[in-house]
Protein backbone atom coordinates (compact mmCIF):
# COMPACT_ATOMS: atom_id res chain seq x y z
CA UNK A 1 0.00 0.00 0.00
CA UNK A 2 2.83 2.42 0.90
CA UNK A 3 4.53 1.75 -2.43
CA UNK A 4 1.28 2.44 -4.29
CA UNK A 5 0.79 5.72 -2.42
CA UNK A 6 4.35 6.83 -3.15
CA UNK A 7 3.99 5.94 -6.81
CA UNK A 8 0.71 7.87 -7.02
CA UNK A 9 2.24 10.93 -5.36
CA UNK A 10 5.22 10.76 -7.68
CA UNK A 11 2.99 10.52 -10.73
CA UNK A 12 0.90 13.47 -9.53
CA UNK A 13 3.95 15.69 -8.98
CA UNK A 14 5.33 14.73 -12.40
CA UNK A 15 1.98 15.42 -14.05
CA UNK A 16 1.85 18.88 -12.46
CA UNK A 17 5.42 19.58 -13.59
CA UNK A 18 4.56 18.52 -17.14
CA UNK A 19 1.55 20.86 -17.20
CA UNK A 20 3.68 23.75 -15.90
CA UNK A 21 6.36 23.10 -18.51
CA UNK A 22 3.74 23.12 -21.28
CA UNK A 23 2.57 26.65 -20.44
CA UNK A 24 3.56 28.56 -23.54
CA UNK A 25 3.60 32.33 -24.14
CA UNK A 26 0.37 33.71 -25.55
CA UNK A 27 2.28 35.55 -28.28
CA UNK A 28 5.58 34.85 -30.00
CA UNK A 29 8.29 37.50 -29.99
CA UNK A 30 7.57 38.45 -33.62
CA UNK A 31 3.98 39.35 -32.66
CA UNK A 32 5.13 41.78 -29.96
CA UNK A 33 6.07 45.42 -30.62
CA UNK A 34 9.67 45.73 -31.85
CA UNK A 35 11.48 47.94 -29.34
CA UNK A 36 14.19 48.78 -31.87
CA UNK A 37 11.57 50.66 -33.89
CA UNK A 38 10.13 52.85 -31.14
CA UNK A 39 12.37 52.92 -28.07
CA UNK A 40 15.24 55.47 -28.05
CA UNK A 41 18.78 54.17 -27.76
CA UNK A 42 20.33 54.11 -24.27
CA UNK A 43 21.96 57.38 -23.15
CA UNK A 44 25.41 58.16 -24.46
CA UNK A 45 28.09 58.28 -21.75
CA UNK A 46 28.66 62.00 -22.47
CA UNK A 47 24.97 62.94 -22.08
CA UNK A 48 23.08 64.56 -19.22
CA UNK A 49 20.88 61.47 -19.09
CA UNK A 50 23.90 59.34 -18.27
CA UNK A 51 24.83 61.74 -15.46
CA UNK A 52 21.41 60.98 -14.04
CA UNK A 53 22.16 57.26 -14.39
CA UNK A 54 25.34 57.75 -12.38
CA UNK A 55 23.51 59.68 -9.67
CA UNK A 56 20.89 56.95 -9.42
CA UNK A 57 23.62 54.32 -9.22
CA UNK A 58 25.02 56.15 -6.19
CA UNK A 59 21.50 56.35 -4.74
CA UNK A 60 21.19 52.59 -5.15
CA UNK A 61 24.41 51.99 -3.23
CA UNK A 62 23.04 54.03 -0.34
CA UNK A 63 19.87 51.94 -0.31
CA UNK A 64 21.98 48.84 0.31
CA UNK A 65 22.71 50.22 3.78
CA UNK A 66 19.05 49.68 4.68
CA UNK A 67 18.85 45.96 5.60
CA UNK A 68 15.14 45.67 4.85
CA UNK A 69 15.35 47.31 1.43
CA UNK A 70 18.49 45.38 0.56
CA UNK A 71 16.74 42.11 1.42
CA UNK A 72 13.85 42.99 -0.91
CA UNK A 73 16.29 43.82 -3.71
CA UNK A 74 18.03 40.48 -3.25
CA UNK A 75 14.72 38.62 -3.42
CA UNK A 76 13.70 40.55 -6.53
CA UNK A 77 16.90 39.41 -8.24
CA UNK A 78 15.76 35.77 -8.29
CA UNK A 79 14.87 34.90 -11.90
CA UNK A 80 11.96 32.57 -11.23
CA UNK A 81 8.29 33.22 -11.98
CA UNK A 82 7.10 31.57 -8.76
CA UNK A 83 9.44 33.83 -6.79
CA UNK A 84 8.11 36.89 -8.61
CA UNK A 85 4.50 35.96 -7.88
CA UNK A 86 5.37 35.35 -4.22
CA UNK A 87 6.54 38.97 -3.92
CA UNK A 88 3.05 40.15 -4.88
CA UNK A 89 1.23 37.95 -2.38
CA UNK A 90 0.74 40.71 0.19
CA UNK A 91 -0.35 43.57 -2.12
CA UNK A 92 -2.50 41.29 -4.30
CA UNK A 93 -4.07 39.64 -1.27
CA UNK A 94 -4.00 36.08 -2.54
CA UNK A 95 -1.29 33.45 -2.85
CA UNK A 96 -0.91 32.26 -6.43
CA UNK A 97 0.09 28.66 -7.07
CA UNK A 98 -0.60 25.90 -9.55
CA UNK A 99 -2.29 23.83 -6.86
CA UNK A 100 -4.46 26.49 -5.15
CA UNK A 101 -5.27 28.92 -7.97
CA UNK A 102 -4.83 27.07 -11.28
CA UNK A 103 -6.62 29.60 -13.49
CA UNK A 104 -4.87 32.62 -11.99
CA UNK A 105 -1.53 30.84 -12.02
CA UNK A 106 -1.87 29.76 -15.64
CA UNK A 107 -2.90 33.27 -16.64
CA UNK A 108 0.08 34.89 -14.93
CA UNK A 109 2.71 32.37 -16.00
CA UNK A 110 1.76 32.44 -19.68
CA UNK A 111 1.45 36.24 -19.62
CA UNK A 112 4.82 36.72 -17.94
CA UNK A 113 6.48 34.35 -20.39
CA UNK A 114 5.06 36.49 -23.18
CA UNK A 115 6.25 39.76 -21.68
CA UNK A 116 9.72 38.36 -20.92
CA UNK A 117 10.41 38.29 -24.65
CA UNK A 118 10.02 42.04 -25.12
CA UNK A 119 13.58 43.11 -24.37
CA UNK A 120 15.45 40.38 -26.22
CA UNK A 121 16.14 42.21 -29.50
CA UNK A 122 17.20 45.45 -27.83
CA UNK A 123 19.50 43.72 -25.35
CA UNK A 124 21.47 42.00 -28.09
CA UNK A 125 21.44 45.03 -30.40
CA UNK A 126 22.75 47.61 -27.90
CA UNK A 127 24.86 45.30 -25.74
CA UNK A 128 25.05 48.02 -23.10
CA UNK A 129 27.53 47.54 -20.26
CA UNK A 130 25.99 47.12 -16.87
CA UNK A 131 26.80 49.45 -13.95
CA UNK A 132 28.92 46.96 -12.00
CA UNK A 133 31.06 46.41 -15.11
CA UNK A 134 31.55 50.07 -16.00
CA UNK A 135 32.14 51.11 -12.39
CA UNK A 136 34.38 48.07 -11.76
CA UNK A 137 32.55 47.28 -8.52
CA UNK A 138 30.77 44.22 -7.22
CA UNK A 139 26.99 43.97 -7.23
CA UNK A 140 25.01 43.47 -4.07
CA UNK A 141 24.04 40.12 -5.61
CA UNK A 142 27.48 38.85 -6.61
CA UNK A 143 26.04 35.51 -7.66
CA UNK A 144 24.45 37.27 -10.66
CA UNK A 145 27.64 38.78 -12.04
CA UNK A 146 28.95 35.89 -14.11
CA UNK A 147 25.63 35.36 -15.84
CA UNK A 148 25.14 39.06 -16.62
CA UNK A 149 28.53 39.94 -18.12
CA UNK A 150 27.48 38.96 -21.64
CA UNK A 151 23.84 39.98 -21.23
CA UNK A 152 23.01 43.51 -22.37
CA UNK A 153 21.80 45.99 -19.77
CA UNK A 154 19.19 47.87 -21.88
CA UNK A 155 16.31 47.35 -21.19
CA UNK A 156 16.02 45.64 -17.81
CA UNK A 157 14.49 42.18 -18.16
CA UNK A 158 13.68 41.91 -14.46
CA UNK A 159 11.82 45.22 -14.68
CA UNK A 160 9.83 44.03 -17.68
CA UNK A 161 8.79 40.98 -15.68
CA UNK A 162 8.07 42.80 -12.43
CA UNK A 163 6.18 45.71 -14.00
CA UNK A 164 4.10 43.59 -16.38
CA UNK A 165 3.19 41.30 -13.48
CA UNK A 166 2.06 44.33 -11.48
CA UNK A 167 -0.09 45.64 -14.33
CA UNK A 168 -1.77 42.27 -14.82
CA UNK A 169 -2.42 41.74 -11.11
CA UNK A 170 -3.79 45.28 -10.79
CA UNK A 171 -6.22 44.49 -13.59
CA UNK A 172 -7.39 41.39 -11.74
CA UNK A 173 -7.71 43.21 -8.41
CA UNK A 174 -8.31 46.91 -9.17
CA UNK A 175 -9.24 47.61 -5.54
CA UNK A 176 -5.60 46.94 -4.61
CA UNK A 177 -4.06 48.54 -7.70
CA UNK A 178 -2.23 51.27 -5.77
CA UNK A 179 -0.27 48.88 -3.57
CA UNK A 180 0.31 46.39 -6.39
CA UNK A 181 1.73 49.06 -8.69
CA UNK A 182 3.83 50.50 -5.87
CA UNK A 183 5.40 47.06 -5.43
CA UNK A 184 5.93 46.91 -9.18
CA UNK A 185 7.88 50.17 -9.05
CA UNK A 186 10.00 48.78 -6.22
CA UNK A 187 10.78 45.72 -8.33
CA UNK A 188 12.46 47.88 -10.96
CA UNK A 189 14.23 50.05 -8.38
CA UNK A 190 15.72 46.88 -6.93
CA UNK A 191 17.75 46.42 -10.11
CA UNK A 192 19.39 49.81 -9.55
CA UNK A 193 20.02 49.00 -5.90
CA UNK A 194 21.83 45.72 -6.58
CA UNK A 195 23.91 47.36 -9.32
CA UNK A 196 22.54 45.28 -12.19
CA UNK A 197 21.00 48.14 -14.17
CA UNK A 198 21.12 51.85 -14.86
CA UNK A 199 17.98 53.88 -14.16
CA UNK A 200 17.43 54.34 -17.90
CA UNK A 201 17.43 50.53 -18.29
CA UNK A 202 14.68 50.32 -15.68
CA UNK A 203 12.67 53.14 -17.28
CA UNK A 204 12.88 51.35 -20.63
CA UNK A 205 11.85 48.10 -18.96
CA UNK A 206 8.70 49.69 -17.60
CA UNK A 207 7.80 50.98 -21.06
CA UNK A 208 8.48 47.55 -22.54
CA UNK A 209 6.36 45.80 -19.93
CA UNK A 210 3.47 48.20 -20.56
CA UNK A 211 3.70 47.67 -24.34
CA UNK A 212 3.72 43.90 -23.88
CA UNK A 213 0.60 43.98 -21.70
CA UNK A 214 -1.19 46.09 -24.31
CA UNK A 215 -0.24 43.54 -26.97
CA UNK A 216 -1.56 40.71 -24.81
CA UNK A 217 -5.02 42.24 -24.88
CA UNK A 218 -5.17 41.69 -28.64
CA UNK A 219 -4.86 37.91 -28.14
CA UNK A 220 -8.23 36.05 -27.89
CA UNK A 221 -6.65 33.19 -25.94
CA UNK A 222 -5.30 35.65 -23.36
CA UNK A 223 -8.69 37.35 -23.04
CA UNK A 224 -10.39 33.99 -22.51
CA UNK A 225 -7.98 33.04 -19.74
CA UNK A 226 -8.31 36.51 -18.22
CA UNK A 227 -12.03 35.89 -17.70
CA UNK A 228 -11.32 32.51 -16.11
CA UNK A 229 -8.77 34.14 -13.79
CA UNK A 230 -11.22 36.88 -12.84
CA UNK A 231 -13.92 34.33 -12.04
CA UNK A 232 -11.54 32.31 -9.88
CA UNK A 233 -10.35 35.43 -8.05
CA UNK A 234 -13.93 36.51 -7.37
CA UNK A 235 -14.92 33.06 -6.13
CA UNK A 236 -11.94 32.75 -3.78
CA UNK A 237 -12.16 36.26 -2.35
CA UNK A 238 -15.91 36.00 -1.77
CA UNK A 239 -15.45 32.62 -0.07
CA UNK A 240 -13.03 34.22 2.41
CA UNK A 241 -15.66 36.80 3.38
CA UNK A 242 -18.21 34.16 4.36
Amino acid sequence: MLIVILLFCGMTVQAQKDVKDEMKPYLSMRKLPDMLKWLPAPPDTTSEEFVHDIMRYMWGKKQRLNPERAAIAIRDAVWNIDSTLAEYFVPFGLELSFEKTPELYTFMVRSIKTCDQMGTRAKWFYKRKRPFMRMNEHMLTRNEEEGLINNGSYPSGHTIRGWSAALLLAELNPAAADTILARGMMYGDSRVIVGAHWQSDVDAGRLAGSAAVVALHTCPEFMEQLEKARAEFKRLTEARKE
